[in-house]
């Protein structure tokens, strides 16, 4: 997770809402308080200066009504006197005016040459017009400094005799404002950094337990649940870093149970034998174990995230629509010329409480077996039908012949006998055969083991199917000076080298040779029979050793073979741990050989 910057951080935050907070609040009691102080002294600057502006107004209206004789001052001298002790330092300069807007005197010195000229002040006319006061503030456009000016009349029995012009300097109220904005802004920059101050320790109080939570969520989230958030204290902070620190224990009691599931989950589906495959709602690969893998010859990166129907090849058929309806089996029938290979998949939904399909599981069973194992069972029945059905047929036409009076003719009667006796000691073997089959099939019948030297057993069946062999039929035999012992049945093994060697000698042409060796290697004793026949083609060579299966069908049943003594001899031979095989050449003969373990130490043991 990306570190949170310091400008991002909730601390800073908290400081700049506190500090925010705080300057708001200054600033409007700073603006109300600035308004209210300078209306105030505004206020009491202009009545201030209105109260002295009555007194002179009735010192001069007692000038300018008294009467005057030669000898008494003229009136521009009285006022001139009462304005010299009109003074003040806020006062630039007072006019007086009389009712004909003549001027008759000033407080300026400098302007003393206006006296006896009229005014053309705009507010002294109002004043003297309707007899109230007029004023209004100006900037003094040689200082730029702000004047208030007043015309404020003079009045005589409810007359106006007169109006007094005052021109005041109001910047010294304004400069004082100045003076408290200044100390008001220093204390609100002061205010401001106690209450940053203030405010970072406040906001390291709610962050901090905050942060630590923040670092518990990502030691949780990279599965480190160890740690645990400090309780700061017991208000709502506190009570929510329990709070997480409860959440926390259960979370990784949840994650060990969920961890434990998933390693179970995980065994069941390494060690399964069947192969598994889950989809999401889509129908998208999500989930595929090994046997899977295997069974459809693919790699895990190319199958995650395909389309399950694609995966299985039944994009023609079948939607994934049609999967989850599916209710029965779905055969997946990969056979190729050579080789069968069927699998049967079996679809289960994969749903919410509310029904909501979230995806889809396939279990893959490989019935390739199963199908043989039938396919075998159904041409066994077959098989076994068609060698019954064959003798007892013969026997059946001749016993009709024989009873339709044949059985009085001399010459006939004889043969038909001989040959439904022949017949009926083919089904005796048949039957003989089977149930040798059944018993190797049940593992009922167990072996009788001994020690034997295979030479000198080998020697003793060659030399028996030796003296019963067609004469130009010639025996060469390949076998060591020197004794080799290994565990045998004798008797079975005996029925295997008898059938082999039957078979052999059924089979080569006439002054031909039929040669015997044993190989000796490391851990096993190779017994090899070897022909001069017709030999067996390349595509029936791994046939012969499955039952009732012949390559010359005629010939075989001409000398009355079942189909059934390789089978038998191979069952034999695998109960002693051993294997057999043919290798053939058309024309030119087949070799048998069969395998038996064979242990050095265990023959010097016996020795």
């Amino acid at each position: 997770m990306k570190k949170v910057g310091f400008f991002r951080s909730i601390h800073l935050k908290f400081v700049l809402i506190y500090v925010l907070l705080i300057l708001i609040a200054m600033q409007i009691i700073g603006v109300y308080f600035v308004q209210q102080l300078e209306d105030t002294l505004v206020t009491n600057f202009k009545t201030s200066l209105h109260q002295r502006v009555n007194l002179l107004a009735y010192s001069l209206k007692e000038e300018m009504i008294k009467e005057r004789d030669e000898e008494s001052p003229s009136l521009e001298e009285d006022v001139r006197k009462l304005l010299k002790d009109f003074k003040a330092a806020d006062i630039s300069e007072v006019r007086v005016v009389d009712s004909r807007s003549r001027i008759i005197g000033t407080s300026s010195q400098n302007k003393q040459d206006i006296i006896g000229q009229r005014t053309t002040e705009i507010l002294v006319k109002r004043a003297l017009a309707v007899g109230q006061d007029y004023d209004r503030v100006f900037i003094d456009p040689n200082t730029g400094h702000r004047i208030w000016v007043l015309s404020s009349p003079i009045k005589s029995n409810k007359e106006v005799i007169g109006s007094i012009y005052l021109i005041a300097k109001i910047e010294t109220v304004f400069e004082q404002m100045k003076v408290v904005n200044s100390i008001l802004a220093s204390g609100t920059a002061i205010a401001l950094v106690i209450t940053a101050i203030l405010g970072v320790l406040l906001a390291q109080t709610i962050t901090r337990p905050i942060s630590d939570m923040r670092k518990q969520a990502l030691a949780m989230s990279k599965g480190n649940f160890s740690r645990k958030v400090k309780v700061y204290g017991y208000d709502e902070i506190g009570q929510l870093a329990q709070t997480f620190n409860n959440l926390t224990k259960k979370l990784q009691e949840a994650q060990a149970t969920t961890e434990g599931e998933r390693r179970k989950l995980s065994s069941v589906l390494s060690y399964m034998t069947d192969g598994v495959i889950a989809t999401d709602r889509k129908g998208r690969v999500i989930l595929i174990n090994e046997p899977a893998l295997e069974m459809l010859n693919v790699s895990r990166e190319t199958v995650l995230s395909k389309p399950l129907i694609e995966l299985l090849g039944l994009s023609e058929d079948y939607t994934f629509e049609d999967l989850i309806q599916e209710q029965d089996s779905v055969i997946l029938d990969y056979s190729t010329n050579n080789e069968p290979y069927i699998l049967r998949a079996n679809c289960s939904v994969i749903q919410k409480e509310t029904g909501f399909v979230n995806g889809l599981i396939t279990v893959l069973h490989d019935i390739t077996e199963q199908e043989k194992i039938e396919m075998e069972r159904r041409e066994f029945v077959a098989n076994v039908s068609h060698e019954l059905r064959t003798p007892l047929t013969t026997m059946r036409s001749y016993l009709d012949a024989l009873a339709d009076g044949a059985w009085k003719d001399q010459e006939i009667a004889p043969k038909f006998l001989e040959v439904t006796q022949n017949e009926t000691e083919r089904m005796i073997r048949l039957v003989n055969d089977l149930l040798k089959l059944s018993k190797m099939d049940s593992k009922d019948e167990a072996l009788t083991t001994s020690w034997i030297d295979i030479v000198s057993f080998f020697n003793r069946i060659i030399d028996r199917f030796e003296l019963t062999k067609n004469e130009t039929i010639t025996f060469k035999r390949l076998l060591p000076k020197h004794s080799i012992v290994i565990e045998i049945d004798e008797d079975k093994m005996t029925q295997v080298v008898d059938n082999i060697i039957s078979n052999a000698l059924k089979y080569s042409p006439e002054g031909g040779q039929v040669t015997f060796r044993i190989i000796e290697q490391e851990e096993q004793i190779v017994l090899c029979v070897t022909d001069q026949g017709v030999g067996i083609p390349k595509e029936n060579i791994n046939k012969i050793f499955d039952r009732f299966y012949r390559v010359d069908k005629a010939r075989t049943r001409k000398l009355g073979g079942t189909g059934l003594g390789l089978a038998i001899a191979k069952e034999m031979v695998l109960a002693h741990g051993g294997d057999i095989w043919a290798t053939s050449k058309e024309g030119r003969g087949t070799t048998i050989s069969l395998s038996l373990p064979y242990d050095r130490s265990k023959e010097d043991d016996w020795s």
